[in-house]
């Protein structure tokens, strides 16, 4: 699968005698947070593609937070209340990542329990009805959680926007820019999970999508189609009926790189939960110094 890695901060860039919006780290954020915003996950090779630039976006962080000008900057009394909301936001986007890490792992575990069936059938033409209705269930009931997951991750996006104080210091602006790119990219990967077929919509699906209506990712839309809703939609094809060995073979090779797929966003994911842990270690370390 092709996954964009792209290039760590200059770690030479560590004056502090420049401010945040034209520091070499600063503008290398901003850089990458824009490359963020121009992408959409709709498939998991782009979801990989917007992980491996939010590592790097924490990287960088990483090694801003280690200037001496940034810390001035977050430590200063007049902004505690500041950093004492961005806190709170990382907590927030580690339960958030820790979610859609789950939710990665589960629907992984969800394709290779079909994997298995299938390579039992996979001799001859078969009735695979049984088959498709208990992977049906499995990712309804994932469907459920997800939609969960998206309704509580908007309600923290909302509330951190209405948390926002008219604080304009430019090291506060990064972060918090960085931690609503954040959020978004969380979202955009659980609704990429989110996308098939109305048949495996749960209950309520249209209120999510409602809620989620201002939010730039599209969870839901004709054109937009990935490897998770074209497999559901070739398994709902084979629920009545015999399918041929062919079409076995066809299914089985499109979940084997699905689930391939599925387990490297999912680490990816891991390392993006412990740039997350790091990043929140040195804020607090800062507040408390």
């Amino acid at each position: 699968m092709v996954s964009i890695h792209t290039s760590r901060c200059p770690s030479h860039a560590r004056s502090n005698s420049l401010p945040c919006g034209v520091h070499p780290l600063g503008m290398n954020i901003e850089e990458q947070l824009n490359r963020i915003k121009s992408s959409e996950a709709t498939s998991t090779s782009l979801a990989s593609q917007k992980l491996g630039i939010l590592k790097d976006v924490f990287d960088c962080v990483e090694d801003w937070l280690k200037l001496s000008l940034s810390q001035q900057a977050l430590s200063n009394e007049h902004r505690k209340s500041s950093v004492e909301k961005l806190l709170d936001g990382s907590l927030e986007l580690l339960d958030v990542c820790g979610n859609a890490k789950d939710a990665f792992s589960q629907t992984k575990e969800c394709i290779k329990e079909l994997e298995s069936v299938l390579w039992r059938r996979k001799g001859g033409d078969c009735c695979l009805a049984k088959e498709v209705e208990a992977y049906v269930s499995t990712r309804k009931k994932l469907m459920k959680i997800i939609s969960k997951y998206l309704v509580n991750l908007k309600k923290m996006e909302r509330k951190n926007s209405l948390n926002k104080d008219s604080n304009t210091e430019a090291s506060l602006s990064m972060l918090r820019q960085v931690e609503e790119i954040s959020f978004s990219v969380f979202a955009s990967l659980l609704c990429f999970l989110s996308q098939s077929s109305a048949n495996l919509k749960p209950r309520g699906w249209s209120l999510v999508l409602k809620l989620l209506s201002s939010n730039p990712v599209a969870c839901e839309g004709e054109e937009d189609t990935n490897e998770m809703a074209t497999l559901d939609s070739e398994l709902l094809s084979l629920k009545s009926g015999k399918a041929s060995s062919l079409q076995v073979s066809n299914i089985l090779k499109r979940s084997d790189a699905l689930e391939s797929s599925l387990q490297e966003v999912e680490e990816d994911l891991e390392c993006v939960f412990r740039r997350l842990v790091k990043m929140r270690v040195s804020l607090l370390n800062i507040v408390n110094h």
